[in-house]
């Protein structure tokens, strides 16, 4: 091994040097003329050229450099205007950059020349478990491979040469006549025309042979991508000669059928005609198209419109007038689909199954009337509505056809643009019909809640019409121009927020709300559903990847925090990934599997994300726990209040609403009218400072259902009387101190049993709706309804 060198080093960009090579090259940056300067200060004008890996860098450090470089001797420097310098250079050496540091504002490198392991040396490493080869021998087989390898590397290069003319004849005849396989690999890289990072891997080779391997194979690939070239370019002047033949025979045809009064228009215009034949449709839409084919055959072939109007009759072509799909009109298979392919969601089944039903009762009867209201199924990220009327369709035998409004703020998105524009099509309903081929599809209206609207139009407006069963009998399609029948068509529509969809479109809808799944719905999902889809997208077998139910209500409740199941199909994938990785590297691959339980899961899922809201350990004075309600599930909110020396101000912090704000004055208003009752001094709203504060400042919330527990605080904080830390509660409050309901109760339920708390006091008109809620969550809670504050009061004080 030979001793490290130090001397000046450039960094190149997009330039590779290799030994034997003269090339001259510009620097620009004020390291790099430094260098030059003190390598021309030296005897033997040595420095060390290294290519950057990435060239975007403008000041590279030791990590942005290859390890292999060229020493090279200057030849010459030469100042340019601007301040730039000129460099010739000729590469003598490889060697291996071992440290770099930048002395007087230059690079100075600490280097070791690299020794040229020729062939003969790789054959005697290769037969280490062998008897040694004599000297004499080694030699006679050193020759022979490098001969080879020689001869190989010529002929090779010579083919390379045939297919770019640009590669001088000198230039090959010189490698011709070359003996030395190492100059040859240096002289053939350094001159054609590569990138730098391929010079750079034939620098890299560690041994001769190496080097050898990696010119090769590039230079093979040059050839097939110029082989591939040339025949491309031959195919292509073959076609351009026979397109020129045919273009002629196709103007002496045109003006032969001219002569005889014919078109190319007539052959199109027959094809139409025979497929109208064909078409099941009322005598007024056969009529309409006929009339349309009718003009297709007058227009000349020259006209801009031939193109617009044979595009419009196929579309009226592909449309199913009166062509229906046989329904499937059985409720129990229905079921035992839904059954199948979702968990849970029982109150939306039986909704759903009950719909089907009236369809299939009016379509027995034959009555003319809407078969079945519109369902919109709305409810948060994830909970499955849109798998959900995937399921109806194929319960049900129909076509299935989703149409993604998020976003859509062009009316002609529903309605079609008008036939005089340049590029006009159907609306995305005609759209879909076209797409179904059928009268009678299931047509699911995605995201319906974030249809927008602008300048262009209103979106919701242009929907009125579609859902409408009364008026979509003749739906009118701006470029159909012919009244479309929906009246067949299954809509149902989905949404995250009921509030967003404008009131005559939600009115038209019947709404059917999609709640948030507990965890152990979510927990025979995952083990029914989402784990064996998982294993199938991944490549994996039952048997290679077990995840345990403990390990599985892990993922849930550590790293998930949604109220549907696409956060948890994500973490289960992430296993699967790191699993199927395992598997790869494993030696043996047939005997492989893994199982992840709740000791190892950090493994696959790095640390745990979300830790469950706790209860307080002790009743505390001025803290109480409310629930609120937010669009991935319930959560708990710790409503804190302090009291302080000042002038009657009230402070609210913690990002509150308005709605919230109003709130919490309201609940002051009512404490300051019953202080009397409670003992509390006359001068305490006067000379003492109210600050109410919720958590988790970064959040925004609003809403009026923290009254009572921003009211409860307040008393608390007034009184000094400490609240259960074993009780959350929800409610509105009004000024006279009565209780008011609330939404999202389930959710809120689900957030307070999860944090651990076992009482909780709602409003006395919300226990009605406990009817609608699974036993899984009531199971452990102690729930009262409470109707005004004096009996919130009564219940929250330890």
């Amino acid at each position: 091994m030979k001793k490290i060198q130090h001397m000046p080093a450039v960094a190149l960009r997009g330039l590779t040097v290799l030994p034997g090579v003269v090339l001259h090259f510009d620097i620009s940056r004020e390291k790099s003329k430094l260098a030059c300067n003190q390598a021309m200060k030296g005897k033997k004008n040595y420095i060390f050229l290294v290519a950057q890996k990435d060239i975007n860098i403008t000041d590279p450090d030791r990590d942005d450099l290859f390890d292999i470089g060229c020493i090279a001797k200057i030849r010459q420097l030469i100042k340019l205007p601007g301040g730039n310098m000129r460099v010739l250079v000729e590469g003598l050496d490889r060697a291996r950059l071992e440290d770099m540091s930048v002395e007087e504002g230059y690079i100075q490198a600490a280097i070791r020349p690299l020794e040229n392991q020729d062939s003969v040396a790789v054959i005697v490493n290769n037969n280490d478990d062998r008897e040694p080869l004599s000297e004499e021998l080694s030699q006679e087989v050193s020759g022979i491979v490098g001969e080879a390898e020689l001869r190989q590397l010529k002929e090779l290069f010579k083919e390379y040469a045939a297919y770019f003319p640009r590669v001088a004849k000198t230039f090959v005849a010189r490698c011709d006549t070359m003996m030395d396989l190492s100059k040859l690999i240096d002289e053939i890289t350094g001159n054609i025309p590569l990138g730098f990072e391929l010079k750079q891997r034939v620098l890299e080779g560690e041994d001769v042979s190496e080097r050898f391997v990696v010119l090769i194979q590039i230079l093979e690939r040059e050839i097939q991508i110029a082989r591939v070239r040339s025949e491309l370019s031959k195919g292509l002047q073959t076609r351009v000669d026979k397109h020129q033949k045919e273009y002629i025979l196709r103007e002496q045809l045109q003006f032969i059928r001219e002569e005889l009064g014919e078109e190319n228009v007539q052959t199109e215009a027959e094809e139409l005609e025979e497929k109208l034949n064909n078409i099941k449709c009322s005598d007024e839409v056969r009529e309409k198209i006929a009339k349309e084919i009718k003009r297709f055959k007058n227009m000349s072939t020259h006209s801009g419109e031939v193109a617009m109007e044979r595009s419009y009759i196929e579309t009226l072509l592909e449309m199913p007038w009166d062509n229906r799909s046989k329904d499937r009109n059985n409720i129990k298979t229905a079921e035992r689909i839904l059954d199948r392919d979702h968990y849970g969601l029982d109150k939306v089944k039986e909704r759903i199954l009950e719909t089907l039903a009236v369809r299939v009762l009016k379509e027995k009867s034959k009555t003319n009337e809407s078969s079945a209201p519109i369902l919109c199924l709305v409810g948060p990220p994830g909970t499955g509505k849109t798998s959900i009327a995937r399921s109806v369709a194929e319960s049900l035998n129909k076509k299935y056809v989703r149409i993604s409004l998020g976003g859509v703020r062009d009316e002609a998105e529903i309605r079609g643009h008008r036939r005089t524009y340049i590029g006009s099509m159907p609306g995305r309903i005609a759209q879909g019909l076209r797409q179904a081929g059928v009268k009678n599809p299931l047509m699911l209206l995605d995201e319906i809640d974030k249809a927008g609207t602008d300048a262009r139009g209103d979106t919701s407006s242009a929907l009125l019409e579609v859902l409408d069963g009364e008026q979509n009998v003749s739906f009118r399609d701006h470029y159909i121009e012919i009244p479309l029948d929906l009246s067949e068509v299954l809509f149902i529509a989905t949404a995250n927020d009921a509030q967003a969809i404008p009131g005559p479109l939600r009115d038209r809808m019947e709404l059917i709300e999609v709640t948030s799944y507990t965890a152990n719905e979510k927990l025979h999902i995952a083990e029914r559903h989402l784990f064996a889809k998982q294993l199938e997208k991944n490549g994996l077998g039952k048997k290679e990847l077990k995840i345990t139910s403990a390990a599985m209500k892990k993922v849930i409740e550590g790293y998930t925090r949604e109220a549907g199941v696409r956060g948890l199909e994500r973490n289960i994938g992430k296993i699967c990934r790191k699993a199927a990785r395992l598997k790869l590297e494993c030696k043996d691959g047939n005997s492989f599997s893994v199982k992840v339980t709740p000791d190892n899961l950090e493994e696959y899922l790095g640390k745990i994300k979300y830790r469950p809201d706790k209860k307080n350990e002790e009743d505390m004075v001025g803290i109480v726990r409310g629930l609120a309600w937010t669009s991935v599930g319930g959560d708990t909110l710790e409503i804190e209040v302090n009291i302080m020396p000042g002038k009657g101000s009230i402070s609210l912090t913690g990002q509150m609403g308005d709605v919230m704000k109003e709130s919490a004055q309201t609940g002051i208003s009512y404490i300051r009218s019953v202080a009397d009752k409670y003992k509390i001094s006359k001068t305490a709203f006067s000379k003492q400072d109210v600050h109410i504060h919720i958590p988790e400042g970064a959040v925004p919330k609003d809403g009026p259902s923290a009254g009572i527990t921003m009211a409860t605080a307040v008393l608390s904080a007034l009184t000094g009387r400490a609240v259960k830390a074993n009780l959350a509660m929800t409610g509105e409050i009004t000024l006279r101190g009565r209780v008011l309901p609330i939404g999202g109760l389930k959710e809120k339920l689900l957030a307070a049993k999860t944090a651990g708390i076992t009482q909780i006091l709602i409003p006395e008109d919300n226990l009605k709706d406990l009817e609608e809620i699974s036993e899984e969550i009531l199971e452990g809670l102690d729930i009262t309804g409470v109707k005004s504050m004096e009996e919130v009061i009564e219940r929250a004080f330890a």
